[in-house]
């Protein structure tokens, strides 16, 4: 809100700071100085005494009714000019709801009507008293001004109709001294203002401007001549009504009437500094911050740089830099709620009803290939299994049973250390975990990730000790290593049921079934059926023909064929349901898993949905997620860029691997990009171009020819236009079903882009016993080999007390007078060095060669 001091104030009601001090000090207020600030609550109780002070009763304002009359009079003077005067009544009725006073009010109307009579009579003498002086006046302004007659003359017959004469009145009014202004057309109108009190005869006071009487002081001040305009150089006799002709006219006195008109009305610079209330969100530009306060962008930009902060105008900055900015520049903040349509559309949702038992969701994880698939295809009597590539799960599969002990909803993780992530997202959505650990295998690093995953979604455990009935199974070193972990069986003091299971022979199958129900019954699960749906997006993929296939698992209400869902960045309208064998159904309860379809595109894994009522609506809030969604993270790259633009300077250039990432399933495209991208280290990085989910399309062939990427298919394919620009482009291209066969393929590409690394191998060690000198090669040593061989045209070192003191290349290796290439050991000869002369007895020549070794990751 903004300030007002006693200054700001009287500049708005157009009075002197003193009077309004004075005033304020009448109607009880504390404001001494023109400083000083005044509140709402003062500024009312002003105008209420303001409003006492002249007769005005604050409660009748519609109850009121004013009456006007007007009279029009000439006086002639000497000289047979004249003056026209217009005298103005006013008198005010105030209607009454109380019949019982009608006679009190009757004679207060009596007597205010006798004081009004009376004052004025008291205002008609002073006004011929004044009518009187005014034509004294005139006469002799008159006399002083024949040098003007012919002009004056002729503005006799200006005959006009409006009230645009009002300041040439009141300056000859002024100008012959009179006590008391005439009466102009301009002062008539000041009681219809809306801060000009009415009149009550009850109270006599002092005329307010306008009215005949004691002249105001803003009056006065427009009185004031102004260059030619003057009365005493223009004219004796005025017309009231030659407002109009003076600015129609074309002369210089109409002109020189409308620039003092536009002189007197024009805009006019405000002296006090505005102050704005700037509205900010979550992330705004340099440009819609300078915007919002009303200034330059390069304002805005010059403080942040005295704030030690370096923005450009198109720069998006945070909240709390902007509030920075915008309280150093005097202006105030207000905070917007950037989610308020997403937070009012969920609020709106209601989630309350009768609440019933549900059954639970149970996620199954461990270690890679301890039999979690195989125990969950011998409770559904199926063999998911044998259908998955390389015998290990892909997917998070979703799907529920019936047991003799009641209903169980099932979310299969996959158990290779790829999936780390999707196992987190099964333990957050699931009641209960089952931990499945092989007897012959124990305790392995999948299973104390999934231990981990489950403690953090903060969920109970049931342990199923697989393979059982293997040979060489040891259920006590199981518990032992599990232990070990924190995880403590009951039997041994913990909280924790362990089973043992068969997945072939059945075994301890339904003492599974019943521990979980019994963790169930503990946890006492409910949902409302009657509620709209909601719950979470457990996978979701690209189907040809059948647009985005998303798996739901619903946590609560229900779900109906036809519902609007809202799921993360995406929405649509359920065209169709589908159970987890396929088959249609019309609705999905809690607890249950189901397929839909109708989104606009593929949800991301782990995001929650809800059903909403206004399609409307949950466009608009998906519409807001993706915006904000591109919004954060273009802001998150400009701003590794700008911070890494300096680091990266002298660094050696990072070899890249760019990859274009084709998956089935949204949750398989996840857990390859974090495995590819973990590869990464300073000297090589796996770039992701693009990914998606579905099949390679030529657009994708064509990024992949732009970037210079190799394209990975994981369980997808390109279609016939793809494969025909891949093939004429010779783009590299592989297809893929298992996650690992990926990782090792570009593990060992990007090992290859390693630089290798340097070692020196010592090939052999020739000791001088002797130094000749020969008029061709100079420096002759005379050596015995007394370790490997020593080469021609290998490098050299040259020792003395086993310390390097040169290092070089041979000039000539002889035995006897024959050039050789190389001497074994055990075997004399001669070595010339190279540049270099100051070999002696029992120093040792090194022969050695410096080989490349690749680097693997």
């Amino acid at each position: 809100m903004t300030v007002q001091t006693v200054k700001i104030l009287s500049e708005l009601v157009n009075k002197p700071v003193d009077k309004l001090l004075a005033q304020m000090k009448e109607a009880g207020l504390p404001q001494t100085k023109a400083d000083q600030e005044v509140s709402e609550v003062e500024k009312q109780v002003l105008l209420n005494y303001l409003k006492r002070q002249h007769g005005e009763d604050e409660t009748a304002d519609n109850q009121r009714i004013t009456l006007q009359r007007k009279k029009t009079s000439t006086i002639s003077g000497d000289g047979g000019k004249s003056v026209n005067v217009a005298v103005k009544k006013k008198r005010t009725y105030v209607k009454r709801d109380d019949v019982d006073e009608e006679a009190q009010k009757q004679e207060e109307l009596a007597k205010r009507l006798a004081e009004e009579q009376a004052r004025e009579q008291a205002e008609e003498q002073a006004r011929l008293e004044a009518e009187r002086k005014l034509a004294e006046e005139t006469v002799a302004k008159a006399k002083a001004e024949a040098e003007e007659k012919a002009r004056q003359e002729a503005e006799k017959t200006v005959a006009t109709k409006d009230n645009g004469v009002l300041n040439d009145t009141e300056q000859n009014a002024s100008d012959v001294g009179a006590a008391e202004p005439v009466e102009t057309p301009k002062q008539k109108k000041a009681p219809k203002k809306a801060t000009q009190p009415a009149m009550d005869s009850k109270k006599p006071s002092v005329a307010p401007k306008g009215k005949k009487g004691v002249r105001h002081e803003s009056d006065k001040e427009k009185d004031k001549p102004r260059g030619r305009n003057n009365p005493d150089n223009k004219r004796s006799r005025v017309n009231v009504n030659d407002g109009d002709e003076f600015g129609r006219r074309g002369g210089k006195l109409g002109r020189k009437h409308k620039k003092a008109t536009k002189q007197e009305h024009g805009f006019q610079k405000p002296t006090a500094k505005m102050i704005h209330e700037v509205a900010l969100p979550e992330s705004i530009t340099v440009a819609e911050l300078a915007e919002k306060m009303a200034v330059k962008g390069a304002e805005v930009i010059k403080i942040m740089f005295k704030m030690g902060a370096m923005a450009t105008i198109n720069q998006t900055i945070d909240r709390d830099t902007a509030t920075l900015v915008v309280e150093e520049m005097g202006h105030t903040v207000k905070y917007i709620d950037e989610n308020a349509v997403e937070n009012d559309m969920i609020d709106a949702i209601d989630y309350e009803g009768e609440a019933i038992k549900r059954a639970p969701v149970v996620t199954v994880m461990g270690h890679v290939d301890h039999g979690k698939t195989s125990l969950l295809d011998y409770i559904r009597t199926t063999r998911v299994a044998a259908a998955e590539s390389g015998g290990i799960t892909q997917h998070i599969g979703a799907y529920h049973v019936e047991t003799p002990h009641g209903m169980v909803s099932f979310l299969d993780t996959p158990g290779h250390a790829a999936f780390t992530s999707m196992r987190a997202r099964g333990a957050k959505a699931t009641d209960i975990v089952i931990l499945v650990c092989a007897a012959d295998d124990g305790v392995m690093p999948q299973t104390i990730e999934a231990i981990q995953h489950a403690r953090a979604a903060e969920v109970p455990m049931v342990v199923a000790i697989t393979k059982v009935d293997k040979e060489g199974a040891d259920i006590e070193r199981v518990k032992n290593e599990l232990v070990a972990q924190e995880v403590v069986p009951e039997e041994w003091g913990g909280d924790i049921q362990f089973v043992g299971v068969s997945a072939k022979s059945g075994e301890g199958i339904e003492a599974l079934l019943e521990a979980v129900l019994l963790q169930a019954e503990v946890l006492e699960l409910s949902a409302v059926p009657s509620a709209p749906g909601k719950g979470v997006v457990v996978e979701a993929r690209l189907d040809r023909g059948r647009g985005s296939v998303a798996t739901l698992l619903v946590q609560n209400g229900t779900l109906r064929k036809g519902d609007i869902v809202l799921a993360g960045l995406q929405m649509g309208r359920v065209r169709a349901l589908l159970d987890e064998n396929g088959k249609a159904i019309d609705d999905a309860g809690p607890s249950i898993p189901v397929e839909i379809l109708g989104l606009d595109g593929t949800p991301d894994a782990g995001e929650e949905f809800i059903v909403v009522a206004d399609e409307r609506k949950a466009r608009e809030v998906a519409n807001f997620r993706q915006g904000k969604y591109r919004e954060v993270r273009f802001a998150r790259q400009h701003s590794a860029k700008l911070e890494n633009l300096f680091s990266e300077m002298g660094k050696d250039e990072v070899r890249t691997l760019n990859v274009v990432l084709k998956a089935d399933v949204r949750g398989s495209l996840e857990a390859l990009i974090k495995s590819l991208t973990d590869l990464n280290t300073d000297e090589v990085k796996v770039n992701i171009v693009s990914s998606g989910v579905g099949g390679i399309t030529e657009t994708d062939a064509t990024l992949a020819l732009a970037s210079e990427a190799v394209i990975f298919g994981f369980n997808v394919r390109a279609d016939t236009s793809a494969k025909q620009f891949i093939e004429r482009e010779s783009i590299d291209l592989r297809y893929y079903s298992v996650i690992y066969n990926i990782i090792d393929d570009v593990k060992q590409a990007l090992s290859g882009m390693l630089t290798p690394d340097l070692r020196e191998e010592i090939q052999g060690t020739a000791e001088v016993r002797d130094v000749f000198r020969s008029p061709k090669f100079g420096l002759i040593a005379g050596c015995m080999v007394i370790e490997g061989t020593v080469y021609r045209n290998k490098q050299i070192r040259v020792l003395r007390d086993d310390v390097v003191i040169y290092e070089g290349e041979l000039e000539s290796l002889r035995r006897f007078k024959d050039a050789v290439n190389e001497v074994s050991r055990g075997m004399e000869c001669g070595i010339g060095v190279k540049n270099y002369t100051d070999v002696k007895v029992g120093d040792k020549i090194e022969v050695f060669e410096t080989i490349e070794v690749a680097r693997t990751l």
